[in-house]
């Protein structure tokens, strides 16, 4: 009756398990294979060995969508992380919390393609809500936000910060509401301020929903497409490329398929090594507790 009752659980999770086998681990190992390979999706593909992979050295494209990935990871863990912190802080327990929280978390409901729509609009040098407030200041202002270098790449970050901010306030308020109250208050007894009593007692408590919020920003940032290829194709010259606009750009633009799943594994590699690394110096420090 027990083995029966083993087969039928199996069962129930069959479905799932092809799904992920066939849609996730079948084009993942196909993606591996053809990184080995010169091809343009017609012709037959022709083994050249790890020579994708030594390409990237001297692709100055590569080398530029590599700075540019690292910046944006850089700057998520600077900005949509720590502000999501601050604004979970200073929110909680104010009048009108859920009025102010959903200020915040409105911009997660977007999709990233009309996000990058409305934030074009924005930066816009003729019409763009931010020219024209320059204007009404008195300052005279065309700013060309999308098409100057390096200005194009950090007008990108303020629109993902813009709407990444939603999510981490959320799991920080997640975070916030687990805490116990009593070291707090034993602290605050104890003469600590808001500053040392944060700092000391409820960061600290914090850092198993940190460890969370980092991994996925992190993830996150490092496959960044959708708003930057909206809002600027990843030009101008391709100087606001990520590594995820290159694979995209050099698989289905210039055809360059293997070269493209040669990026894509580079990418994954990186992801996975990141966030594992991170994860388990977390863990090792007995961080992760719950």
């Amino acid at each position: 009756m027990k083995k029966k009752e083993q087969i039928v659980s199996y069962m129930f999770i069959l479905p799932a398990f092809l799904l992920v086998f066939i849609l996730l681990l079948i084009p993942m190992f196909q993606n591996i294979y053809y990184s080995f390979f010169e091809w343009d999706g017609l012709k037959k593909p022709v083994f050249i060995g790890f020579r994708n992979y030594s390409m990237f050295l001297s692709d100055e494209n590569f080398l530029i969508s590599f700075r540019n990935t690292l910046i944006w990871v850089g700057f998520t863990l600077i900005f949509p992380v720590m502000g999501g912190l601050l604004i979970a802080i200073f929110v909680r327990g104010l009048a009108f919390e859920k009025f102010f929280k959903s200020i915040f978390f409105i911009p997660l409901t977007i999709s990233f393609v009309a996000t990058g729509i409305i934030w074009t609009y924005m930066f816009s040098r003729e019409y763009g809500v931010l020219n024209n407030l320059f204007n009404l200041f008195g300052i005279e202002a065309k700013v060309s936000w999308l098409t100057n270098v390096p200005l194009n790449t950090f007008s990108l970050l303020i629109a993902w910060t813009w709407q990444q901010l939603g999510v981490n306030m959320v799991l920080f308020l997640m975070g916030l509401a687990t805490i116990p109250q009593d070291p707090i208050e034993a602290a605050i007894i104890d003469g600590a301020n808001k500053w040392q009593t944060f700092v000391y007692i409820t960061f600290p408590m914090l850092r198993p929903i940190t460890t969370i919020v980092i991994t996925m920003a992190m993830v996150n940032s490092f496959k960044a497409f959708d708003i930057i290829y909206v809002m600027t194709r990843g030009g101008p010259y391709r100087s606001s490329e990520t590594l995820a606009v290159t694979m995209f750009r050099e698989t289905f633009t210039l055809f360059r398929m293997g070269y493209g799943a040669a990026i894509s594994v580079f990418l994954s590699i990186i992801v996975i090594t990141v966030s594992a690394f991170y994860i388990k110096r977390m863990a090792r420090k007995d961080l992760l507790y719950y």
